[in-house]
């Protein structure tokens, strides 16, 4: 698939070293299609749509995770982004299917994460949705 932001930039691709091992490092088998996309772009940020996104390099998201201490108040969530203000993007991991789900930074709690989009190409489409 082919990944577009109608305003900023994505970054070159992930190092191989980077992706082959992500999932073993991180304890969770990350979806195909999101390895994918960090074989393409390893991270960047812009709009797609009217909505504002940051995705995280490989190399970050265990030190975000970690920083935001996303499993003591969000446990069962990966987080991989954010959309530049109080919300984080992320794969519900309690899900076999691992949806995509935006929650509160203030606040965080699994409670308040709100389904987004059923997988990485949906989001972009579900994005791309005029406000």
């Amino acid at each position: 698939m082919t990944y577009n932001l109608t305003e900023g930039h994505l970054d070159a691709p992930a190092d191989v070293s980077v992706t082959d091992g992500l999932s073993a490092r991180l304890g969770i088998a990350l979806p195909s299609d999101y390895l994918d996309f960090l074989r393409q772009h390893n991270g960047g940020e812009g709009f797609i749509g009217g909505n504002y996104i940051i995705f995280w390099k490989a190399e970050e998201l265990a030190d975000f995770n970690r920083g935001y201490e996303v499993e003591k108040y969000a446990p069962d969530i990966l987080l991989f982004g954010s959309n530049g203000g109080g919300e984080g993007y992320g794969f519900d991991i309690q899900s076999a299917a691992m949806p995509i789900v935006r929650i509160p930074f203030i606040g965080m709690e699994r409670r308040y994460a709100t389904p987004v989009a059923k997988d990485f190409p949906d989001l972009f489409a579900k994005l791309a949705i005029p406000l």
